[in-house]
């Protein structure tokens, strides 16, 4: 689980003797450095990097950070907003020693996540971890409920002696083909190891749909956990890819036509033990709490695409009829459905049943889009919003005047229409805060501008490996 509890200069109680037992027993395994992570607003992964031995300093007082990274883009330029992007002031990283991994595909390096701290001690308003910590620790707090959470990931496998920025697939076999899976082997099972090494859990690893792509899927955990997971996966797939002599790329479409990489949510909500999407009286045996918190989802998804599809990229993959579930609406097992419905299997529902949602990409920050999407669904079940009908099939087969009635509206088809839609979402922009809600309107503004006069599969070339 993850310390909800804020850190504070000095440490909190036992942090400094517990960091300096865990520096000596990681110096003791041959680790040398340690990586601290965290995720800016344009969902670029970002690092610094501490010798082992200053990992108690780092707990007590933490390292130094600019907060102009919260108006970075993709590309490293800077935008602005009237609190964040100038070059004035500093921040403090502090590491979360409850998820300190050794990182089995990188020898010699541990990894960390963090949170970012003002020197004055308060929370950093950009920091997208806290945001997240705060939204559950809220939830649990008003509702006494909590999450469970896991992001799939995709992605696409290229040889790394392609040149320049070029994509040429390393494998050559069909979608989920039993081809493709020799052809990568040697590799996928160095991840496999590594992960497990690490602590992840892994569900399943498979061939996918797009040229070169992969897909892993890992047990759910808390949400700030989950979000912190598909960060490290992502950081040790490339890490292990790399060493077979690979280059893979998590952007949201990698060419401009066909089938992206997608980064699905799982959810659910619990109270006490219980799952709130299986047992109950409504559709599919959901509480009617659940299917409250599964229409806020659907009421907020055109704002939500704004942080779950942050990049002018993540547009050429949200097209009908490819499974990225473009329109508002909903069904059991329904891959075309924005929000999908999965029960399980007869017998073990009461701990698989939970929501899909299916607009989201690699390019998200986990930690914004998670808080968002919880704070969505969390508003549904605030006013006890009503879960309109289901769909089956492809709802890009309803003619404007069925689509109208049943309640299903295409998403954003571009990041100006999401960025129009975030802005009119009250809701949203209350929960990141001002200073977030502000970073993430400017960022976004500040991609449009990036690839004005692109045509798609230029756009698709700037982002390809900037994930």
């Amino acid at each position: 689980m993850t310390t909800l509890a804020d850190p504070v200069p000095g440490g909190r109680p036992g942090d400094v003797e517990r960091a300096t037992a865990l520096s000596a027993e990681l110096t003791g395994r041959g680790v040398h450095g340690i990586v601290l992570a965290y995720v800016d607003t344009a969902g670029i992964g970002r690092v610094k990097t501490i010798p082992t031995a200053k990992l108690a300093s780092a707990v007590a007082w933490g390292v130094g950070m600019s907060p102009v990274f919260d108006t970075f883009l993709a590309n490293d330029s800077i935008v602005s907003t009237d609190v964040l992007g100038s070059p004035d002031g500093d921040l403090r990283l502090y590491p979360d020693l409850d998820h300190l991994v050794v990182l089995s595909g990188q020898p010699g390096w541990a990894w960390v996540p963090v949170d970012r701290v003002t020197q004055e001690g308060e929370r950093h308003p950009g920091c997208s971890r806290t945001f997240l910590r705060r939204i559950v620790t809220a939830a649990a707090d008003r509702h006494g409920i909590s999450f469970k959470a896991g992001i799939e990931i995709e992605w696409a496998v290229g040889q790394g002696s392609a040149p320049g920025d070029d994509f040429v697939p390393a494998v050559q076999g069909p979608a989920y083909g039993a081809t493709r899976q020799v052809e990568l082997s040697d590799c996928t099972a160095e991840l496999l190891a590594a992960l497990a090494a690490q602590g992840v859990d892994v569900d399943q690893l498979h061939p996918e749909y797009a040229a070169g792509q992969f897909e892993i899927s890992v047990g759910a955990l808390d949400p700030v956990a989950a979000a912190d997971r598909s960060v490290l996966v992502r950081q040790t797939i490339r890490a292990v890819s790399q060493r077979h002599g690979l280059r893979v790329s998590f952007a949201p479409a990698v060419f401009a036509e066909g089938v992206g990489n997608g980064g699905h949510v799982h959810l659910s909500a619990w109270r006490e033990g219980r799952n709130l999407h299986s047992g109950g009286k409504g559709r599919y045996g959901m509480t009617a709490e659940a299917e409250s918190f599964a229409a806020g989802l659907l009421a907020h998804l055109p704002a939500l695409t704004a942080v779950t599809a942050p990049s002018p990229a993540g547009y050429l993959r949200l097209k009908p009829s490819q499974w990225a579930g473009v329109f508002t609406a909903w069904g059991r097992e329904t891959r075309e459905s924005a929000v999908r419905v999965i029960t399980g299997t007869v017998g073990h529902r009461d701990q698989a049943a939970n929501l899909e949602v299916k607009p989201v990409d690699l390019a998200a920050n986990p930690y914004i889009a998670l808080g968002c999407l919880i704070a969505a669904g969390l508003d549904g079940l605030e006013s006890s919003a009503s879960l309109p009908d289901e769909i089956t099939g492809d709802p890009a087969r309803f003619g404007a005047e069925e689509a109208a009635t049943r309640g299903v509206r295409r998403l954003p088809a571009s990041l100006d229409e999401a960025v129009e839609e975030f802005r009119k979402d009250e809701l949203l922009r209350a929960a990141l805060g001002p200073a977030l809600a502000d970073a993430v309107i400017a960022v976004r503004l500040g991609e449009i501008a990036a690839v004005a006069g692109l045509d798609d599969g230029q756009v698709a070339a700037a982002y390809r490996w900037k994930y």
